[in-house]
Parts: C-alpha cells; sequence; structure tokens
C-alpha cells in the first residue's frame, strides 16, 4: 500500500491500479456541534478496457480510501477502444457536467485535464481529446466521463444494429 507522491497512485495486489481523484473534507450539522469527516473519490483500473468509480466516506483518510477502492471494484465497466482510442467521438453527460470526447490520432496522447485524464489512463486510452462544459466538479467529471465512455459501440456493433455487415459500414 504504497502511495508514488506524483500521481497519488496505490498498487495492491490486485488487477487493479487505483488512482485517488479527490479528497473533501465534509460536514454534518448536528445538536452537538459538526461532525467533520472525509470523502475520497478513487477511480480503479486495469488499463485494458475496464474501469470503475468509486466514493468512500470515513473519519480517516486511508479508511475512506480503502472505501472507496471497494466500491470502485464493485462498479467496474467495460469500454470499447480501437488501437488505443475511442471508436468514435462522443458526449458524456451527468448532471451539469459534460464532456466532450474525441478519437486521436497514434501518438498524440490522453489530451484531458484533471479527473477525465485518470479514467482515461486507467481505462487503457493512450490517444484522446476531450473538453470539458459545464461543472467541474470532480464527481460529476468521472461519472460523465464514464457515461460517455459506456456509451461508445464498435463497428462490429453497429452492424449488427443496422442488419449489415462491417464492410458495407465502412
Amino acid at each position: 500500500m504504497a502511495y508514488d507522491r506524483n500521481n497519488n497512485t496505490r498498487e495492491r495486489d490486485s488487477e487493479f491500479e487505483e488512482r485517488v481523484i479527490h479528497i473533501a473534507r465534509v460536514s454534518k450539522t448536528v445538536k452537538g456541534g459538526k461532525n467533520m469527516r472525509f470523502a475520497a473519490l478513487v477511480v480503479v483500473g486495469d488499463k485494458n478496457g475496464r474501469v470503475g468509480m468509486g466514493i468512500g466516506k470515513s473519519a480517516e483518510v486511508p479508511e475512506a480510501i480503502r472505501k472507496g477502492v471497494e466500491e470502485a471494484k464493485k462498479n467496474i465497466v467495460s469500454i470499447n477502444r480501437k488501437s488505443g482510442t475511442i471508436p468514435h467521438a462522443t458526449l458524456g453527460e451527468f448532471g451539469a457536467a459534460k464532456i466532450v470526447m474525441k478519437p486521436a490520432a497514434g501518438g498524440t496522447g490522453i489530451i484531458a485535464g484533471g479527473p477525465v485524464r485518470s479514467v482515461c489512463e486507467l481505462a487503457g486510452i493512450t490517444d484522446i481529446r476531450t473538453k470539458s462544459i459545464g461543472s467541474n466538479n470532480p464527481i460529476n467529471m468521472v461519472n460523465a466521463t464514464l457515461a460517455g465512455l459506456t456509451g461508445l459501440k464498435s463497428i462490429e456493433e453497429i452492424a449488427e444494429l443496422r442488419g449489415k455487415t462491417v464492410d458495407e459500414i465502412k
């Protein structure tokens, strides 16, 4: 359970890489005052098309991160990729956050900011262009990114939906 100071990545004895996106101090006002807790937004992925996000809350940061990792592993989704990028442009929406994602040529890298970059890296996407529109709340941005990535369809799936062959679509 060692931290890498540069990108907040933790590696355990599992197939998934974990990344802490955001830690927030949250409070609940009760009769006796305020109860302070920490909420950790965590994304896990295998860099091979599977990625998930989770939020953990606890009185201590390490416990919140652990709970977030457990939650993220329960919420793993598979995404379609095409040679390191995405098969087509897509728009992910969640709440007031919108993330526009476009495929990019090999060698472009990940052109994305903050939470979107982490999700793309852990999903195994190496070349993509993105633009965040609207809310910059990290939770909404991660959810919007995942919504866009899960909506991606491969050319084989599109051909099957249309009742055509792959060659007819190309």
